[in-house]
């Protein structure tokens, strides 16, 4: 259908091809842009760090309650051998037999709880080591997830960056393409673009670039009816169509 109130010579409505296509790459541009901040690789890498940062937080839990129980058990050492202690200096004073023997005795019980405690310590030791090396694995795979998220960060910065140059580039050339077009030629372009995804296409023959698809008998009548500088709607896109002569397509 042709739009009442509007006309453009064909050399203008030519140019809404030029407009489109510009369109086109701002629209590239921009899906890129949202592939890029939302960058599977790099939600991965952050997905791998916040495992690792759970582990080590696991790791820090399991070495400080180990170090609390070797406080303990050397806690106790320390009682046992005050304890032992003190019984030494009575037997060395002591004159009675019954009280001896019952100072060796217990001092030789005290003996037996500190060599226990001696082994559970030298346990608990054995299992803090084993737990700072995992610890220290966990920090140095932490270190290379830490550095392969600053590199792909770098990357997909520089590749916004240029981006971004791009985009001003695209954008510079459309603002310099407008200013040249009329104003309710582009003002109906734009809002078939952004209602419809497409402003403008080309009419090769019957077939409208716009859908892919070729106009139907009446409509193409129709169409080829048109003056010259109508601006005509293609029926299934609703874009403008841009009539092409088919022996210049």
């Amino acid at each position: 259908m042709t739009v009442p109130g509007i006309t453009a010579p064909p050399a203008v409505q030519a140019r809404l091809l030029d407009l489109q296509r510009i369109d086109d790459e701002l629209t590239r541009i921009a899906q890129h842009r949202r592939r890029l901040q939302q960058a599977s690789d790099i939600t991965a890498v952050e997905g791998e760090r916040s495992v690792l940062r759970r582990t080590a937080a696991d790791r820090r839990g399991e070495l400080e309650d180990l170090r609390t129980r070797i406080g303990r058990v050397e806690a106790d050492v320390r009682t046992v051998e005050q304890r032992l202690e003190r019984d030494r200096s009575r037997l060395a004073t002591t004159s009675s037999p019954k009280d001896a023997a019952g100072l060796e005795q217990e001092m030789a019980s005290l003996g037996r709880r500190r060599a226990a405690l001696e082994d559970d310590q030298l346990v608990l030791m054995e299992q803090v080591e084993t737990v700072e090396a995992a610890a220290a694995e966990v920090a140095s795979a932490m270190t290379g997830v830490e550095e392969r998220l600053a590199v792909l960060r770098t990357d997909r910065e520089d590749a916004l960056g240029g981006l971004d140059e791009q985009q001003q580039d695209a954008a510079g050339r459309r603002a310099a393409l407008v200013a040249e077009l009329p104003e309710d030629l582009v003002a109906l372009y734009d809002l078939q673009r952004t209602r419809y995804g497409v402003g403008a296409a080309r009419l090769v023959g019957a077939v409208s670039e716009g859908s892919n698809m070729a106009l139907t008998g009446a409509d193409l009548a129709a169409v080829r009816s048109a003056p010259a500088d109508a601006i005509v709607l293609d029926p299934e896109s609703n874009c403008i169509l841009v009539r092409v002569d088919p022996k210049s397509a």
